[in-house]
């Protein structure tokens, strides 16, 4: 059997270190990653083996050659453009020969027994094998479930942690069938997990999983690149060593001088003519690549040295990576998580703080003190991204230094010159970060219409209207220590969760686009246009009036932006309408669940005094609305979802609503009663409103106040949710109270577990296989769904170590009873 291993991607998230080299290339142990793969397949007998390229090919092929050097026959197949995981093995298809092969990657370390998977693939009669491991943290790869058969039943590439279901996920080596690669277009772009296992899935086709014992690492951020060198030298990899261990755990190569008197505690590494002086100490876990000097007195401890680096005297280096002919003189001190990049000079006395990273060539003079990296910053760990874009306190967290960053990172995801879309609430916290955001995007050669305070739906229309994204800097709902900025596509909506990552990686490689003074971008601060918004919501709400009757209603502004728009909209609605709590309080940018439900009961009193038929409280920033009927009784947010359910299919005629997997399924019924269906979507920002752009949705809501009215926006509007609730109870004619008194009872419990971020993936996979026989659905998260329709939905928090488990049934103990029961398996699965 042949091998192709692919060897073209370009590896971003670990530059600088690819900035100047490709990914396979990277020394692991002083040996590229990609020859401790190439000595891996000759174990396994696969020493024909085809190698795909294209960033920096001519490095690959210059390394490795006809592979006679490794035993073995070494051929190549370039790309011209990246064609996908797929496109780029049909591109070696001539070469294979027509038989089965094996595709490995040529960027990850592992020991797998490639002989026990072909045989497995073998025995199994196998269209495709995916050999399969378990990793603690499965949403950098594709997750798959396995029958008892061994047959892979579910796989989601790169998922959310809202769509994990297990902790099992693909390694990116298979086993073929050559008849496979007919089902790939050539010179096309194609994936084998998001385009040709999808396909076979669906049409039954033999693709088989393999749990496979042993080591694998996907060495794709600095974090893991680290853990792998550490892994290899203590030995829980399996890999071929050069030189003798000449202490436990010490390794020297046979032409390295290491004076008598340096320190050596292993585990550890030194290479081929490599020198260590007097009085160095190498400890434990440190690696020093072929050809490097580490002058007396010099210590490193977690340190990694590519080939021919030079450490100064009394330098010290932490748990860091040093590039290839990179200079370090004396007396410098590098940090933990410090990446140094091909070529760079530090000069005597410079100190490097953590986590800086110093691109190739770069100088840091003598006795400087760097805590912010060349041109780059430190690099973030995790998303930056919360539930509701990034979030922190001001002033702590979301300091405007940081605003500046994340705003130069967003307008390096734009082409130069494209316009955004700049508003802000009537914080403190908004006002102040505003300008710097303008300034960073108009600094990255994009042009920006700046709104000022308005409400957040006005915002995300605007940006729809043409714009190619924009920005909301806003107080956190619920938090009023903190301030959030929300970013949003061209159409509105909470950056995708692909766009997120995209700025995420900007963030982190601080690759921000410089412009040149004279590119600058231009503002444009034309006012926002309230009264065309007010007119086209009561055009587009299809003329729906009250038939000459002007209820009453009461409508409460709380102090918030929805105070611009909601004079021009009452005045042309045929309601009653008495506002109060007008004007904006910066002081009072949003409130807490208590504070809002103390509100609505101050709500319901004036309700009550104006004989009025129905009340609402809108949130600060005109997303949302909160109902108090004729007596004055707030109405729970799961009953006001069930009635605006009721109202909108009865009204229209049917049609789809859009909810999230997390409500009550008496939506569902009730809604197929009055001839519509609901849509279930997961609960990541931006979901319903993408989906309530179809056009038969009627209606689109979370369960927590916030309405989509897709006739006039697809974006959540309390203004635009209460004209609709307005018209839609002017026909019903009935009161509120006695409408909400008829609609069925949910019972919808939600709790929330502590989940270590390593385990997640363990106590998803753990839910399936508890779940057994029982359906479960996977749209957000897994759901297990009883034969009495009971269920329990088990959701890893994409931004916090914990699990949120919601479940209902029939009675508040039922639900209480199955979240108990879920608890369970879940504290099993995580000890």
């Amino acid at each position: 059997m042949k091998a192709v291993l692919m060897a073209g991607g370009e590896g971003s998230r670990l530059r600088p270190m690819t900035s100047t080299a490709p990914k396979p290339l990277i020394p692991v142990a002083d040996r590229p990653i990609m020859e401790h793969v190439l000595r891996l397949l000759r174990r396994h007998g696969l020493t024909e083996t085809v190698i795909t390229t294209h960033y920096l090919a001519d490095q690959v092929e210059s390394a490795f050659g006809d592979g006679a050097g490794l035993g073995m026959e070494l051929r190549y197949a370039r790309e011209p453009e990246p064609l996908g995981t797929a496109g780029s093995v049909k591109n070696a298809q001539a070469q294979l020969g027509g038989e089965p092969f094996l595709v490995i990657s040529g960027d990850a370390l592992t020991d797998i027994d490639l002989t026990a998977l072909i045989r497995y693939h073998r025995e199994q009669g196998a269209l495709v094998t995916v050999a399969l491991a378990r990793v603690p943290d499965p949403v950098e790869f594709g997750v798959a479930v396995v029958d008892d058969q061994g047959r892979i039943e579910r796989f989601l590439e790169k998922p959310t942690w809202a769509q994990v279901f297990s902790d099992t996920v693909n390694t990116g080596i298979y086993v073929m069938e050559p008849e496979v690669l007919d089902l790939v277009a050539e010179g096309k772009v194609v994936d084998w997990s998001a385009d040709v296992f999808p396909k076979l899935l669906a049409e039954g086709r033999g693709v088989y999983g393999y749990v496979a014992e042993g080591y694998w690492e996907d060495v794709g951020t600095h974090e893991s690149y680290l853990a792998a060198q550490a892994d290899v030298l203590a030995g829980r990899v399996e890999s071929e060593r050069d030189g003798y261990q000449v202490a436990p755990g010490v390794w020297v190569a046979a032409d390295a001088e290491v004076d008598p008197g340096a320190l050596l505690r292993g585990p550890l590494y030194i290479g081929p003519r490599a020198r260590i002086g007097a009085g160095a100490r190498v400890l434990e876990y440190s690696v020093v690549g072929a050809g490097s000097v580490v002058e007396p007195g010099a210590e490193l401890h977690r340190a990694v040295l590519h080939p021919n680096a030079y450490v100064g005297r009394r330098a010290r280096l932490r748990g860091c990576v040093v590039g290839r002919n990179v200079t370090v003189h004396e007396d410098v001190r590098i940090g933990e998580g410090v990446v140094v990049g091909d070529g760079a000079v530090l000069r005597e006395r410079s100190a490097l703080a953590d986590r800086v990273l110093v691109y190739p060539g770069r100088t840091v003079e003598a006795g400087t003190e760097l805590n912010r990296s060349l041109i780059w910053l430190e690099r973030a760990t995790r998303s930056a991204f919360g539930a509701r874009g990034v979030a922190g306190p001001p002033g702590v967290d979301l300091t405007p230094e940081r605003a500046v960053q994340l705003a130069g990172a967003f307008a390096a995801l734009l082409p130069r010159r494209a316009t955004v879309v700049l508003a802000r609430d009537h914080s403190r916290a908004a006002r102040v970060l505003s300008p710097a955001v303008l300034s960073a995007l108009l600094a990255g050669g994009l042009n920006v219409r700046q709104l000022g305070c308005v409400p957040a739906p006005l915002a995300r229309l605007t940006t729809s209207g043409g714009a190619d994204g924009g920005i909301l800097v806003t107080a956190e709902p619920g938090d009023p220590d903190s301030v959030s900025l929300v970013f949003l596509d061209a159409d509105g909506f909470d950056l995708s969760q692909s766009g997120q990552r995209g700025l995420d990686r900007i963030l982190g490689r601080r690759e921000y686009r410089r412009t040149a003074a004279g590119e600058f971008g231009e503002v444009d601060r034309t006012p926002a246009p309230l009264e065309g918004y007010a007119a086209t919501l009561v055009k587009r709400l299809g003329g729906r009036g009250t038939d000459g009757v002007r209820p009453k209603v009461v409508v409460d502004a709380a102090h918030g932006t929805g105070t611009l728009s909601l004079p021009q909209v009452l005045g042309r609605l045929e309601v009653d309408a008495l506002l109060v709590n007008c004007g904006l309080d910066e002081g009072r940018p949003t409130e807490t669940a208590a504070e809002r439900l103390a509100a609505l009961h101050e709500l319901g009193t004036v309700v009550r005094a104006a004989g009025a038929e129905f009340g609402v409280r809108l949130d600060a920033l005109g997303e949302r609305f909160w109902l108090v009927d004729e007596q004055g009784r707030p109405v729970p947010e799961d009953q006001q979802l069930l009635l605006m359910v009721r109202l909108t299919a009865a009204g229209y005629g049917g049609g789809r609503v859009v909810l999230p997997a997390t409500v009550s399924r008496l939506a569902e019924r009730d809604a197929a009663r009055h001839g519509a269906q609901v849509h279930w979507v997961t609960t990541a920002p931006g979901e319903l409103g993408r989906a309530a752009v179809a056009a038969d949705v009627v209606l689109a809501g979370d369960g927590r106040g916030g309405f989509t009215v897709p006739r006039f926006s697809p974006h959540a509007d309390g203004v635009a949710a209460f004209a609709q609730l307005a018209a839609l109870l002017a026909e019903a004619g009935q009161p509120v109270s006695e409408l909400v008194a008829a609609l069925p009872r949910a019972h919808v419990r939600q709790r929330e577990l502590p989940t270590a971020w390593e385990t997640k993936g363990l106590v998803m996979r753990s839910v399936v296989e508890a779940a057994g026989t029982r359906r479960i659905d996977t749209t957000d998260g897994v759901r297990v769904i009883e034969e009495d329709g009971r269920w329990a939905l088990v959701l890893p928090d994409p931004t916090e170590a914990v699990t949120r488990l919601w479940a209902e049934g029939p009675d508040g103990e039922t639900a209480d009873a199955l979240l108990d029961e879920w608890t369970r398996t879940i504290r099993r699965s995580a000890a």
